[in-house]
């Protein structure tokens, strides 16, 4: 007698099992956004990296000519692979100013600025 009901005991009851999955709902709901904020942290780091890069570059071309480029061809600085943002440059003899405007529907809202002075900027962040 005792046998038989061991074997009936076996197993989990569908309480059981729909108290786990309702904290796994729970779990998931607390991570998820979280997730996605570092998701897109981590791909404004294109436009931190290329802003830099567009800075150092133009440091160089003043170093050599006196007077800050005005376009990003002029200082031999192209993006690599596939881009998220789009990248502009404005200069004066003395100022210059990098920007980045996203253009994947993941940062369309997003826009960094750079300049002479190495101030990096948010203008309109979109990970919040």
């Amino acid at each position: 007698m005792l046998i038989q009901r061991l074997r009936k005991s076996q197993g989990f009851t569908l309480i059981e099992l729909m108290i786990v999955v309702a904290i796994i709902g729970i779990l998931a709901a607390i991570a998820i956004p979280n997730f996605l904020t570092y998701q897109c942290k981590s791909r404004q780091t294109e436009a931190k990296v290329n802003l830099g890069g567009i800075g150092t570059a133009n440091e160089a071309y003043y170093a050599e000519y006196d007077t800050y480029a005005n376009t990003t061809a002029k200082i031999g600085w192209k993006p690599k692979g596939t881009v998220r943002y789009s990248y502009t440059l404005a200069s004066s003899e003395s100022t210059f100013q990098a920007s980045a405007k996203g253009t994947q529907a993941q940062v369309s809202d997003d826009t960094w600025t750079y300049n002479q002075a190495r101030n990096l900027s948010n203008t309109a962040n979109q990970c919040t």
